[in-house]
């Protein structure tokens, strides 16, 4: 009994060590672009965005506001209050829609880590994020017009924690911040991982993920909604998820439901929502996530 135990551990440490190696560099990568970002490019990211304000890009500004919302290395309980200040100076609700929508599932240390799922699956991974954020926006102009959408009441942008005089201890401070933030969630999915290649048959994921496309994906875009905790704690297993045979638009589908309504971004969500635009987001959560990942297992991509 004990020499089985020992033999399971060096099976799983074996495991567990050659995800780690593999998936690291990526963490440690996307650890550091965002903290360079947050301490040094974030407020100016807030200021373009604001600047859109007073000019007349309509529809347009969709674009630019999602993009701004993927390049901005807040967490959603951080872009609430940036974005019921620029509520407050009269931003657009269907532009603040895009960049909160975006930012909720993209960030640049997302991006970073996503790499580790290869070039296809990282172009997908952020024109999908991309058109969510501008198709929410076209939702919110369209269908509330002439009410509001959002609710900021109570709302006050916070204060950074990007303040050092000293730009190395800035940088530090914040490095540090995000690998607590992050690093407990990043071992617990290299963790998980390891459990998954050590007990789950390859060809169940291929079954549940690959043959069947339009259930693959459905299942997908519900496992994501309590799998989800942390970006960088989910890349290993959809490493091993594709390469063990699921489709690209189940994997896509997964990355769309996961970050939107990962616990923390769903109660951030609600206080500015409301219950009933509470439960559209989640139904456009659910549906653009089914139709990101049909449309793309329909044209073929693979990882």
């Amino acid at each position: 009994m004990i020499e089985a135990v020992q033999r399971e551990s060096i099976y799983l440490w074996y495991y567990f060590s050659v995800q780690a190696e593999l998936i690291v560099p990526y963490w440690l990568a996307g650890i550091l672009l965002g903290s360079l970002i947050s301490a040094f490019a974030k407020e100016g990211i807030h200021r373009l965005f604001l600047r859109m304000q007073g000019r007349r890009w309509g529809l347009f500004g969709l674009l630019p506001a999602s993009l701004l919302g993927i390049a901005s290395p807040l967490c959603m309980y951080g872009t609430i209050p940036i974005a019921a200040s620029f509520s407050e100076k009269g931003m657009r609700d269907d532009w603040l829609a895009a960049f909160m929508m975006s930012s909720i599932l993209m960030n640049p240390q997302l991006l970073i880590y996503s790499t580790a799922l290869g070039g296809t699956a990282l172009a997908v991974r952020f024109v999908s994020c991309l058109l969510c954020g501008i198709v929410a926006g076209l939702c919110v102009r369209f269908f509330y017009r002439d009410r509001k959408f959002f609710d900021f009441s109570g709302f006050s942008e916070a204060a950074s924690h990007d303040t050092d005089p000293v730009m190395l201890l800035r940088l530090l401070k914040n490095i540090w911040r995000n690998i607590k933030a992050t690093g407990p969630y990043f071992l617990a999915g290299v963790a998980l991982t390891a459990l998954y290649q050590r007990y789950v048959p390859a060809d169940l994921v291929a079954g549940l993920f690959g043959h069947q496309r339009g259930f693959g994906v459905l299942m997908a875009a519900t496992l994501g909604i309590p799998l989800y905790v942390c970006g960088g704690g989910t890349i290993p297993l959809l490493v091993e998820w594709l390469e063990n045979g699921m489709s690209l638009g189940s994997a896509a589908a997964f990355m769309i439901t996961g970050p939107a309504t990962k616990i923390t971004n769903l109660g951030a969500v609600k206080v500015v929502l409301g219950t009933e635009r509470f439960i559209l987001y989640l139904a456009y959560v659910l549906l653009s996530s089914c139709l990101a990942g049909g449309l793309v297992d329909i044209l073929g991509i693979t990882p």
